[in-house]
């Protein structure tokens, strides 16, 4: 499936799944550049997206420009945004930054962020690696066969800190094969539903329900991926 098809499959998810009637005011958190903001404003919503890296919300604003989309991109760190009661949905679409900062502290910021950013009754959804299922799955290695070549992916876990550190190495077909040297990336903090349902109840918000997938199969602590639908009160 194309990345736009796959764009348009998970909006028609969120719209049914929400219970969206269009006339919605949606805030994109950490919205890259724009592929899911963009295809809600194609469908006549009112979109805010909020992004830390410019060339993306360049990109995002040259695009809702170019079609002429109630859109609009602005390039800040979304711990450092002040929205009070302003939207009706909030999205942190792709992990969306949640567990990317330096502590929990940190990371804590963008909750409240979401919390507040909502108006009473206002609808979040979050897509996020599950945190059970690092508990139980991680550490591992993983091969991936492309077109091009072979790539290793390293999967460690940090139990007491609730921390995935993921690494990479590629293998071109036709070159030597040689010892791995994983580059790892940054660290990521992940959550459970559990943990998620505590941190939202102490901010006003409640979870309505959790998905595995954009198929609406419902969440377990066996499913890699954990999707969070939850209602301010």
């Amino acid at each position: 499936m194309s990345w736009v098809g796959d764009t348009n499959r998970q909006v028609d998810f969120l719209i049914k799944q929400l219970h969206l009637k269009g006339t919605e005011k949606i805030l994109d958190l950490a919205c890259g550049f724009g592929r899911h903001s963009l295809e809600f404003a194609r469908r006549g919503y009112d979109v805010t997206g909020i992004d830390i890296t410019p060339a993306y919300i360049d990109y995002a604003n040259e695009q809702a420009k170019k079609e002429n989309l109630n859109a609009k991109f602005i390039c800040q760190d979304i711990r450092t945004i002040t929205f009070d009661k302003e939207f009706d949905v909030v999205l942190n679409m792709a992990d969306g930054a949640i567990g990317y900062l330096e502590d929990d502290g940190e990371n804590h910021k963008i909750f409240s962020v979401i919390a507040k950013a909502l108006k009473k009754g206002g609808k979040h959804f979050m897509d996020i690696m599950n945190g059970s299922y690092a508990e139980t799955h991680f550490p591992c290695k993983l091969w991936d066969a492309g077109e091009k070549g072979l790539t290793l992916s390293a999967f460690e876990w940090e139990k007491e800190r609730k921390t995935l550190i993921y690494g990479q190495v590629d293998y071109m077909y036709g070159e030597a094969f040689y010892k791995p040297e994983i580059k790892e990336g940054n660290p990521i903090r992940l959550y459970s539903l559990h943990e998620i349902t505590e941190i939202f109840g102490k901010l006003g918000l409640r979870i309505c329900n959790s998905f595995a997938d954009f198929s609406g199969k419902p969440s377990s602590d066996n499913d890699i991926q954990l999707m969070v639908y939850s209602i301010r009160e």
